[in-house]
């Protein structure tokens, strides 16, 4: 028979009434009340209290600690999602963890998300078929499934989300995109939510964007100390289009976010028009892009130009009229960071001439390119060891990479779910322009010509794949799953 949760108070009576209950410990902040301290020694177990006085940075530390381990709330004590309350002028919406007065769905629906923020998710799936409901949640890159159940009201489950988000509840045929702007034990997480009608109701997606995650430094996301170097530089040149390039959630907009970190100096001005807003910089003008009203990322860049900008960040080059601008940018002395969705960093040179840039304006104005991806990191509690056998040998020879004596593959046990993995890793294939590279551009030279001159084989993304699989962060079966392997 497992043991008993620890004693609690409810979360949003502990923060309103600056009193924490954790187990035999009561941990009062300097707004605490007469009535939670009462509340707190009632709901005490019995036996001697330990009794804590904090500053107001100490308790909201001791709060999110206390219940962000997803232990505020008992299993019997129910959890509430909401949007912020527009109506009052507040800007904090009720927390995932106030407790709940409500229907059946609404806690279904909550517990849902809250599921799925706990668990670091980047998308839930809220998917009607012919047998029910079916919700997933994508956890380092992999959909699992979380529920799949028959008697569950799909209509009003779907309406609930439609609701929370903004939506027009009332058109089921057309697709619709809103957001929800929610809390969890204080720490704030933004939806972007997309509705798709379907043969038995409508499909929602959720983004789950973590905004108090913050912004990771160089060091943390996987970068060789050249590659540092090589980003720190790109990042203090005073013109020029640096790009980012990769498929959708390989970690382009955190990369284009250090660097604008590493921009950012008060003699500065800095500027981005984004799809999403996905975190908060400070110090940074940031403008939503709005294609419904004509604020496309064209019509955003050529906005940001008359604001006397020295940095500009594009979310994403998506036509011919963006990658003109950009380069118009570059041209007049700015330096321009963006994506783009290219398969590698010479890819993005192909791509700029497959939007319409000549190749004399792509030679002028591209400094450099990051090409990147997110591998699965081995479980460090089950991962195996062996010898590497000889396909597994093969690629690391045809990358001119020192074979290793033994590599490790995924096992999976109960602390990784499983799966063999937990948590990824970053690999980076980056190419600064030189005067080779950029007299190849401006007279049309063919792909494979330009990847000679830029890379070697180790610096492909393959390359740095094997080289963490050498360093024993994750599988050859994994590098090959993301990346592939062309010799």
């Amino acid at each position: 028979m497992s043991s008993a949760a620890p004693a609690r108070l409810p979360f949003a009576f502990a923060r309103d009434n600056q009193v924490i209950l954790d187990g035999a410990r009561i941990i009062a902040g300097p707004g605490a009340t007469s009535l939670g301290l009462r509340e707190a020694q009632r709901r005490a177990p019995p036996g001697p209290l330990h009794f804590e006085q904090e500053t107001v940075a100490g308790f909201e530390a001791a709060l999110t600690r206390s219940y962000q381990s997803g232990q505020g709330a008992g299993d019997g004590e129910d959890l509430t999602f909401d949007l912020e309350d527009g109506t009052t002028g507040s800007t904090r919406g009720r927390d995932l963890l106030d407790e709940a007065e409500d229907a059946p769905v609404i806690q279904l629906v909550n517990s849902l998300l809250k599921r799925a923020v706990s668990s670091g998710a980047s998308d839930l799936h809220v998917e009607p078929y012919e047998g029910g409901l079916r919700a997933r949640m994508r956890v380092d890159g992999f959909l699992q499934t979380v529920m799949d159940r028959s008697d569950v009201p799909v209509k009003r489950v779907v309406s609930r989300l439609k609701v929370m988000a903004g939506l027009d509840i009332a058109e089921t045929r057309l697709p619709q995109d809103g957001r929800i702007p929610l809390s969890l034990g204080g720490r704030g997480i933004d939806t972007r939510v997309s509705s798709l009608p379907g043969n038995y109701g409508e499909r929602i997606v959720l983004r789950i964007l973590d905004r108090s995650s913050g912004l990771m430094p160089l060091s943390e996301l996987g970068l060789s100390a050249a590659q540092q170097t090589l980003l720190e530089r790109l990042s203090a040149l005073p013109n020029g289009i640096i790009l980012a390039t990769g498929p959708t959630g390989s970690g382009k907009t955190t990369t284009l976010y250090s660097l604008l970190k590493l921009a950012n100096r008060d003699e500065r001005n800095i500027v981005t028009v984004e799809d999403p807003i996905e975190y908060d910089l400070p110090g940074i003008s940031q403008s939503q892009i709005n294609a419904e009203i004509g604020m496309t990322f064209a019509a955003g860049l050529r906005a940001t130009l008359r604001q006397d900008p020295d940095v500009i960040l594009v979310g994403e080059i998506r036509d011919g009229e963006t990658a003109s601008t950009a380069a118009q940018a570059a041209l007049t002395g700015h330096l321009v960071f963006s994506s783009l969705h290219a398969n590698g960093s010479i890819g993005a040179v192909v791509r700029l001439r497959d939007l319409g840039l000549d190749n004399f304006l792509i030679a002028a104005t591209l400094r450099g390119v990051i090409a990147q991806r997110l591998l699965r990191r081995l479980c460090p509690d089950c991962k195996s060891p062996h010898a590497p056998t000889a396909s597994e040998a093969r690629h690391f020879e045809n990358h001119g990479l020192p074979l290793p004596l033994e590599i490790f593959d995924a096992t999976g046990c109960e602390a990784c779910g499983n799966s063999g993995y937990s948590g990824r890793i970053g690999i980076f294939e980056m190419i600064e322009v030189g005067e080779a590279l950029r007299e190849a551009i401006d007279r049309g030279a063919a792909e494979s010509e330009m990847k000679s001159l830029a890379l070697s084989s180790d610096e492909t993304l393959v390359g740095q794949g094997l080289t963490q699989v050498t360093a024993g962060e994750t599988s050859v079966s994994e590098t090959l799953r993301v990346v592939g392997d062309v010799a």
